[in-house]
């Protein structure tokens, strides 16, 4: 069924923001596993999954009040509002998990089937167009994706594949995000996210108390896991309200392909932080990610400035 929520093509000056503030939220992104790599060590998925919301909702709870947001809650809103969360619970679980016995850039490698899928579904569903060179252009950025981190099913067997289901629960997250941003504001959507992961955490790790399971037991967390967990929540709303407010700004498979920035700075937080340094092949990865990225900034302007020039445009939705 596709929405009937379809805007116009943005003005340029709208387009550019939302390119901006898309670039913004990849380069932060990373931060929020790069934390949660930390505190898994000690504390289970669930368990870090729920202090995110948890410090989520609280970094929203202020602005929410100020705003007076809570004159857009209904329960039909909050209804897409639960799916969101039930749909980013089971993502955050699944690559938490991940981050536990893989490393930070191969699990982002293998994640990266996610704007691809987002394109898709957008020109699917959200009937957006989409042109012959974004999608080459995504082709490209994921082919450099994968010169960074070749994935080894041998080592960590089924875990290796957490991170598609978390592809695929994100690209569904994301357009659900692109048509509910213009009906109500970024902030209560951010919100109201948090409560109901962390209601669906909640379930989930009273379920588990006792079972000695290392995703749903939960344990108290001591010392420095405090600070994990809640970095954690801090990047994720940061990232979360440059990321609604971009795909208000623009249609999902315009901001789709700079997703791909992510694992540039992802490479580089992980270097920083656990000292894997990317060998040659991996900083060819890199250099094809970044100019494919580059390359859909300048096209995506100029077709935005120009749109009757542009005559690549195929429309996948009839």
């Amino acid at each position: 069924m596709r929405s009937t929520l379809v805007d116009p093509v943005s003005p340029s000056s709208e387009v550019t923001t939302g390119l901006a503030l898309m670039f913004l939220s990849v380069m932060v992104s990373p931060l929020i596993d790069i934390f949660a790599k930390l505190a898994v060590v000690t504390v289970p998925s669930a368990e870090v999954t729920a202090g995110r919301f948890i410090v989520q909702a609280l970094c929203m709870l202020p602005i929410v009040i100020w705003r007076r947001s809570f004159t857009d809650f209904s329960w039909r809103q909050s209804l897409f509002h639960a799916i969101r969360g039930l749909i980013i619970t089971v993502s955050m679980i699944s690559f938490v998990t991940t981050l536990k016995y893989m490393a930070v850039a191969d699990a982002i490698a293998i994640f990266f089937v996610e704007p691809i899928i987002v394109t898709i579904l957008g020109g699917l569903f959200l009937q957006e167009t989409i042109g012959w060179r974004r999608y080459t252009a995504c082709g490209v950025g994921f082919f450099g994706a994968m010169l960074i981190i070749q994935p080894s099913f041998e080592e960590v067997g089924y875990i290796a594949l957490l991170p598609v289901v978390t592809a695929l629960c994100i690209a569904v997250f994301v357009l659900m995000t692109r048509v509910l941003s213009h009906r109500e504001d970024p902030w209560s959507m951010q919100f109201q996210m948090g409560i109901w992961g962390l209601l669906f955490c909640a379930i989930l790790l009273f379920i588990g108390e006792g079972s000695g399971s290392d995703l749903f037991d939960p344990v108290m967390p001591v010392g420095s896991a405090w600070f994990y967990v809640a970095g954690v929540g801090a990047m994720a709303a940061i990232a979360g309200i440059f990321g609604v407010y971009a795909y208000r700004a623009a249609p999902a498979s315009t901001l789709a392909p700079l997703q791909y920035f992510e694992i540039v700075s992802a490479t580089i937080f992980a270097w920083l932080v656990f000292g894997d340094f990317p060998d040659a092949l991996k900083w060819l990865g890199i250099m094809i990610i970044i100019a494919s990225g580059l390359y859909i900034l300048w096209r995506e302007r100029r077709f935005a400035s120009n749109p009757v020039s542009d005559t690549s445009k195929v429309t996948l939705a009839p």
